[in-house]
């Protein structure tokens, strides 16, 4: 195309000169017909020239906007290809590269131009065989490849396949390696290309496939455990209703057996013991002073623990003092405590039983037993909470609750002198009589199946059965010793008794039936209970409930009051 130019110019131009000399051998105004057809012809002839050169022209531009826009299409293909393109020169500095490849360098494409490419080799062994492999295919002209790691963006290490080709490039020194100029090679890697495309089509294919069954098995099994959550979750509330309802049932069983058989360590359910168990109630959550009586055995200090243990002290002690085991020299330095060198033999000061049950409660066994001179001074401990330990001025206060016992009749004491009438006063606050074991004869089966199974526990045994008779005689006996005496008789037939069944060989004194003396006795009891609470009705005004009514005032319930008044048939007058 470029030869056909030149041409059509030189023929156009020599034309023009030969038109020219014509014109200025003639003067002007003188054209001869000749000359005239001679111009006609010339210009046409330029004419069609012009046309022509307009035309090719036309093709030139043609020729040049599709040069263009396939410069363009490989420029797109060349800079978005899918792998990296790398043009060196024969030093192995890089003249040409495509996004990809400045991307993989993790630098950009004008700021890799000129840059020697060995410097983006991880190693020395990378960078000696990437020296070689550019020596080899300058020299052979064929493509090769070989296998190199590259340092990329922040560090990382790239491992890949290098496959080169030496050109020959027109007005340049030397040749350029590039990675592709030759059309086979190209579609060789485009096939490639193509192949890897679709087996990873192939391969996303089966993946999604898997994730999608995964995903659906893992929908279902999120169903499944949503379910199983739903259905533990209606478990639990089941479990903690079930439990709360267990509870309270067991409260309340507890509740029925502490009125049934016992309270606390106290065991039986006669109507003598169910007095008991109506006073130790009322008086238990108040700090009111306690006196305990009756007679020895029948679990004065029992009774004393179970009121502790039902007050609101019960966190702290409970210290029990005997007074009938006290040194008369020593009884004041015991329950009041003593300074060092207070007497001979004082060698350390010593806390006395008071101030160690300070904030709790101070049993007093056998009360009716203390001297008379420390009797005074207990009298100011029960009016006042303080006292002085012994060799020294400096008063001591404590907040003490006291319940004393006594197995003698306090007021003959009075009458002799051997008790103050004051002391006995402070201490009468709440009497409780405890009856003897043999006005409760009915508890005795109780308190025997009690003792067998402690003393069944404690020696190994395993007693499970008493006979009629022998219960009928353990019930017919007076029990002068009470059931401290029942407990003695229990424990040594447990050790004595062969086989299963609990034989008493105790041969007691006397089989004195009691019927008449106990049955007057809880009946005189019963009594009492009847006029207590029929006084204080009469008081409240037949008022059972609230804050004024009748069952506060006797520190109980509304319904067990309301069961006590049907018991004794009290009703409003």
């Amino acid at each position: 195309m470029a030869t056909t130019k030149d041409r059509s110019s030189s023929t156009a131009a020599e034309l023009r000169r030969h038109a020219e000399e014509r014109l200025q051998a003639k003067p002007d105004g003188v054209h001869s017909p000749r000359i005239k057809v001679e111009m006609q012809r010339l210009d046409h002839e330029l004419k069609v020239h012009q046309i022509e050169l307009e035309m090719q022209n036309a093709e030139l531009h043609g020729t040049q906007d599709e040069l263009e826009l396939s410069r363009d299409r490989y420029a797109e293909l060349y800079d978005y290809a899918p792998v990296g393109y790398f043009t060196f020169d024969v030093y192995g500095v890089i003249r040409e590269v495509n996004l990809t490849g400045a991307r993989l360098l993790g630098g950009e494409k004008r700021h890799l131009i000129n840059k020697p490419f060995i410097s983006f080799i991880a190693d020395a062994d990378g960078r000696a065989i990437f020296s070689n492999h550019l020596q080899l295919v300058m020299q052979r002209q064929v493509m090769l490849r070989c296998e190199i790691g590259l340092t990329g963006k922040d560090g990382a290490l790239i491992q890949g396949q290098l496959q080169s080709v030496a050109v020959a490039i027109e007005n340049k020194a030397g040749c350029i390696l590039t990675s592709i100029v030759d059309g086979t090679v190209r579609k060789q890697l485009e096939a490639e290309l193509k192949k890897a495309h679709d087996n990873l089509e192939v391969i996303i294919g089966e993946r999604t496939g898997e994730l999608v069954r995964a995903n659906e098995q893992l929908t279902e099994e999120i169903d499944e455990r949503k379910k199983s959550e739903a259905s533990l979750q209606d478990a639990y509330a089941e479990i903690k209703q079930l439990k709360d309802r267990l509870q309270a049932e067991n409260i309340y069983l507890q509740q029925e057996a502490s009125q049934v058989n016992n309270f606390g360590d106290i065991i039986g359910q006669s109507n003598a013991i169910s007095y008991v168990f109506f006073r130790v109630e009322q008086v238990a959550p108040m700090d009111a002073t306690v006196l305990l009586l009756g007679e020895t055995g029948t679990g004065k200090g029992v009774i004393a623990r179970t009121i502790h243990s039902h007050s609101a002290r019960k966190d702290r002690p409970m210290i029990t003092v005997n007074c009938t085991s006290l040194p008369a020299n020593l009884s004041e330095s015991e329950l009041f405590g003593r300074e060092k060198g207070a007497f001979t033999g004082a060698h350390a000061r010593q806390m006395g039983r008071f101030e160690l049950a300070d904030g709790g409660t101070i049993f007093l066994d056998e009360i009716g037993e203390m001297p008379l001179e420390l009797q005074s001074k207990l009298l100011r401990v029960i009016q006042d909470g303080e006292f002085e330990r012994l060799g020294s001025p400096r008063t001591i206060k404590v907040n003490v609750r006291i319940i004393a016992a006594s197995n003698r009749n306090l007021e003959e004491e009075i009458r002799n002198g051997r008790f103050r009438e004051d002391l006995f006063y402070r201490l009468n606050v709440f009497p409780i009589t405890i009856p003897p074991l043999r006005q409760r004869t009915e508890d005795i089966p109780l308190l025997v199946n009690h003792f067998i199974a402690k003393f069944n526990k404690k020696m190994g045994k395993r007693i499970d059965a008493v006979s009629k008779e022998t219960m009928a005689a353990l019930q017919g006996y007076h029990w002068p010793g009470n059931v401290r005496e029942l407990e003695n008789v229990v424990e040594r037939a447990v050790i004595t008794s062969q086989g299963n069944a609990l034989q008493v060989v105790d041969r007691f004194d006397t089989f004195r039936k009691q019927g008449d003396i106990q049955g007057q006795e809880i009946k005189a009891l019963a009594d009492l209970e009847h006029d207590h609470i029929l006084q204080v009705l009469q008081k409240t005004g037949w008022r059972i409930e609230g804050k004024n009514g009748a069952a506060t005032l006797l520190g109980l319930n509304a319904s067990t009051l309301r069961a006590r008044m049907r018991k004794f048939g009290i009703l409003r007058q």
